[in-house]
């Protein structure tokens, strides 16, 4: 199985660019975005100067809870520069999604609880609500980690879309928010 079937059979539809958007980045976004891949594992990244973001962390079943990803993870924070990922809120019905923000937490990410995001997916055109987590050698403020996220999404997440896809997602500023209001709470509080 290919790089991008691993992807594609973990990740839901809605979370997953097209095979030739991640290859279109993978080649000229290459001085930002990276690839990373074993046998067991499949690590999609960003990596500016001044933050990663982790487009897609895959392990397979059968290396689970033998510390790749934990490995993984430890490389990218010897960068020493924040580290930032989207996650799905649980979802009771997916036990990996829960057994997800475990890994995260034992990891010491935190959950940015004051950053709206939603998403209309290209693919499904449904809202897509997803949560930000992240790690940081520093004191991080909410408000820095949404300008780096909001700087991923505008270099990534929407990076060639009208002409990979047809249409065109919306502006940063529509999908992620400071919303001080939100009652969510910290997802990771009660793991």
């Amino acid at each position: 199985m290919n790089w991008y079937e691993k992807l594609s059979q973990y990740f839901p539809i809605e979370e997953m660019k097209s095979k030739k958007h991640i290859e279109t980045l993978l080649q000229e976004r290459s001085d930002i975005y990276h690839k990373n891949e074993g046998p067991h594992h499949v690590l999609m990244y960003v990596e500016t100067d001044q933050f990663i973001f982790i487009d897609y962390l895959f392990v397979s079943k059968d290396a689970r809870g033998q510390g790749l990803g934990g490995k993984l993870i430890n490389e990218l924070k010897q960068h020493n520069k924040p580290i930032i990922l989207e996650v799905e809120p649980i979802d009771y019905k997916d036990s990996d999604s829960a057994k997800r923000l475990h890994f995260y937490k034992r990891a010491d990410f935190k959950h940015a609880q004051t950053i709206g995001y939603d998403r209309r997916s290209l693919a499904t055109n449904e809202v897509n609500q997803m949560e930000i987590l992240y790690w940081s050698p520093t004191s991080e403020t909410e408000e820095s980690i949404l300008n780096k996220m909001k700087k991923t999404y505008e270099l990534i997440h929407t990076y060639k879309d009208k002409e990979i896809y047809g249409a065109s997602y919306q502006p940063a500023d529509q999908v992620l928010k400071i919303d001080k209001n939100r009652k969510d709470g910290d997802i990771l509080a009660d793991l």
